[in-house]
């Protein structure tokens, strides 16, 4: 596998858990630095405009924004990552409390998908995933539930294999919820989009 980019928020910590390996990067967004040291991990880089956190961390390694500025803390980060050639980009803490900044990460998600990236974002509950123009296969249990919603505008050409209900070259539509509630059968889900871009939960 590709080195990977870990960001860590200051959201729903309860999934976190991963080890660093040789060449991977993580970057502490704001109120995620404390979480990160809670795992004994220390950060390549910390970034925020630290208001959630309530000091700026001591180090060389702290990039301090404005809190007044156009971007979240974790947009700067997601583009950090991808300026930093990082094309496997996962993030911690980026659900849960204000479900604003939980819509503004999956429109995050969103962003760097476009730009080919292979990101996802990750809580005790869930995985959030966005593909697009493109094919990605999901793992989990039998029986386990997953979701796929158009994110931006319509989506075309959609095919589901391996699933309880399949389709191909189906239409999804931003404003009707289709693709809720599929579930796992004996294979791994996989979901393609010829053009558009799917939100996809498991």
């Amino acid at each position: 596998m590709e080195n990977v980019c870990y960001i860590v928020g200051a959201g729903d910590n309860s999934g976190t858990n991963f080890t660093k390996k040789e060449n991977d990067f993580v970057i502490a967004a704001d109120g995620g630095f404390e979480k990160i040291h809670q795992l004994g991990i220390e950060p390549d880089l910390v970034i925020g405009d630290f208001d959630s956190l309530g000091y700026v961390p001591v180090g060389g390694n702290v990039e301090k924004h404005k809190v007044m500025k156009n971007e979240t803390d974790m947009m700067i980060c997601v583009k950090t990552a991808l300026h930093k050639g990082f094309n496997n980009i996962v993030i911690f803490g980026g659900t849960g409390g204000r479900i604003d900044h939980t819509f503004a990460n999956i429109q995050t998600l969103l962003y760097a998908s476009q730009l080919g990236a292979n990101i996802k974002m990750v809580d005790g509950n869930n995985t959030y995933t966005v593909v697009s123009d493109g094919s990605i296969s999901i793992t989990g249990k039998e029986k386990n539930i997953f979701s796929v919603f158009a994110i931006n505008g319509v989506a075309h050409n959609v095919t589901i294999k391996n699933a309880l209900y399949n389709i191909e070259n189906y239409k999804l539509e931003e404003n009707r919820p289709l693709g809720v509630s599929n579930q796992f059968v004996n294979a791994n889900p996989v979901i393609s989009v010829g053009k558009g871009s799917l939100l996809i939960v498991y």
